[in-house]
């Protein structure tokens, strides 16, 4: 017997987590499109695995097990994912990577802070959420394939354009917007 939670929302979650983890490694052998192609799997199976968690019926425990599994998951797939393909497209720099620091100590704030108003919120109404304080974490599926595809249009200009976007990126993931 395993623990933990196994149903359609939490495995979706997994699989994207399997995605990311593999996309870090396609990363590092330099299969940059097979990474970009992880990173918008993994964007998918978050697109729709709490829209299937919410069709189903579950436990308490299996709520609470689910959202603490996804925002781990996003920490990988959307934090530390990114920054580990901007290094292995050259973010190398002293302060390259101490803006790729800065990226993911940014979506882990992000993503604790959006776990913790998201608890109260749902302490207070049954409602979905209408808006979001911070740049979604998640919104790394299409930022990330986004700058790289820059790079393959424009020569010469990817180590500048992750820089400067994973900086960008990162600040948004807390900026009181």
């Amino acid at each position: 017997m395993l623990i933990g939670f196994y149903n359609a929302s939490v495995i979706l979650t997994y699989i994207g987590l399997a995605a990311a983890v593999f996309g870090i490694f396609q990363a590092f052998e330099g299969n940059f499109m097979a990474a970009v192609f992880c990173q918008l799997i993994a964007g998918v199976c978050d697109m729709f695995d709490g829209k299937i968690a919410r069709a189903m019926k579950r436990t308490d425990d299996e709520k609470v097990f689910g959202i603490q599994i996804d925002s781990l998951c996003d920490l990988v797939c959307f934090g530390v994912f990114p920054a580990m393909f901007a290094y292995c497209v050259g973010v190398q720099s002293v302060a390259g990577m101490v803006i790729l620091i800065f990226y993911v100590l940014a979506a882990v704030i992000r993503l604790g802070y959006f776990n913790v108003t998201e608890q109260t919120r749902q302490q207070q109404t049954s409602e979905n959420r209408k808006m979001y304080q911070g740049l979604p974490v998640t919104s790394a599926a299409l930022l990330i394939p986004i700058l790289y595809l820059i790079t393959l249009l424009i020569d010469g200009v990817t180590v500048p354009v992750f820089t400067v976007g994973m900086l960008v990126i990162g600040v948004l993931f807390i900026a009181n917007i």
